[in-house]
């Protein structure tokens, strides 16, 4: 959850942050409802993705991290495993907004 709520403070500037503080909980229940596929670097969890049935629910890497191909190989290991599936992302995150379309998915 760390890696979820550092990740949304950096990436949304443009959200009052008091929204992921107060989601915090309701997001941490969803997520133990999810399909979660995790990315160590010893032993410590540096990414993660949360599938809720076709939906890619949260894709979230550590800052530290980010840039060096762990939010690809995440995205890599849901594009193996579905046929399709959606997302949605703030417009406003254009780095969010280049990296999928650079993962060849589609606005629609």
């Amino acid at each position: 959850m760390k890696i979820w709520l550092e990740g949304n403070l950096n990436a949304h500037p443009f959200v009052d942050r008091k929204y992921w503080i107060n989601n915090f909980e309701m997001v941490r229940d969803a997520l133990q409802q999810s399909e979660i596929i995790v990315i160590e670097d010893k032993s410590q969890i540096i990414g993660f993705v949360g599938m809720q049935n076709t939906y890619l629910a949260e894709l979230f890497v550590k800052n530290k991290f980010r840039r060096h191909g762990v939010g690809s190989k995440l995205l890599n290991a849901i594009k193996r495993k579905y046929d399709s599936f959606t997302l949605e992302v703030y417009a406003e995150n254009q780095a969010a907004v280049s990296f999928y379309n650079k993962q060849g998915l589609k606005i629609v």
